[in-house]
């Protein structure tokens, strides 16, 4: 619980209100599987990228934090959302499309973990079925601070974000020092593990996907340090 959007899941919405990853992943959906009808994201947060796609997939959604569980359930109560973790979840049910997005697999850190997940995703993956992954390819090694001003539903708040980079784990911690309106401060840590892309595209390979493309949006360029990641089971 060191994330302060883990602690309070409707500042994470409010803050996020305007990220396009749910947009994103649709448009890879529709030009590398257009007649997809089914959808299961694993780590799915408070729904908000899930209710995006629900529009246009039947879709369920999984993610081990109970509190953005809750949250999800009571603001989204027309979604699927299941608690689970995506090393060990099995629904019984395989989809055309799998997804985990908003740097979800990066929670998982070490190498045991990674391959776990990527067994959840094969086991939930119909034969031809697609695979979208959003995570960190490369890591943020900028060694100055940055400051920012963020709206919250109580007011504006100032947010301080420094990175730090253990190669050896490939762990990309964000240090985040938050000045809330009220003149109340927080801290957190975030830490993401970083896959590179080589090393993400053998886990995929592994697991029985064969990777399609692999970008920064929709498009094929990567530059880093966010990767989309298209693939496509090719297991019977």
């Amino acid at each position: 619980m060191t994330n302060l959007f883990y602690r309070d899941p409707a500042l994470y919405d409010a803050v996020q209100s305007d990220s396009t990853g749910a947009k994103m992943c649709r448009a890879l959906i529709e030009r590398h599987q257009p007649d997809a009808r089914t959808l299961v994201d694993f780590g799915c947060g408070t729904g908000r990228d899930l209710e995006i796609l629900a529009e246009r997939f039947r879709c369920t959604g999984v993610d081990l934090q109970p509190g953005m569980v809750d949250y999800a359930r009571r603001s989204r109560p027309g979604l699927d959302i299941r608690s689970g973790d995506m090393r060990s979840v099995r629904l019984g049910r395989r989809m055309d499309v799998v997804t985990c997005l908003g740097n979800s697999l990066a929670y998982v850190h070490d190498n045991d973990g990674v391959g776990q997940a990527f067994a959840t995703f094969a086991a939930h993956a119909r034969p031809g079925a697609l695979l979208v992954l959003c995570t960190p390819v490369a890591p943020i090694t900028r060694a100055e601070p940055v400051t920012a001003t963020v709206d919250t539903p109580v007011g504006s708040a100032t947010v301080t974000i420094q990175y730090t980079w253990d190669l050896r784990t490939q762990i990309n911690t964000m240090h985040r020092h938050w000045v809330l309106s009220s003149g109340d401060e927080a801290r957190d840590e975030i830490r993401r593990r970083v896959l590179f892309p080589q090393e993400l595209e053998r886990y995929a390979e592994c697991a029985g996907f064969e990777v399609l493309a692999m970008g920064d949006g929709a498009g094929t360029e990567l530059t880093g340090p966010t990767a989309y990641t298209v693939a496509r089971s090719v297991r019977r």
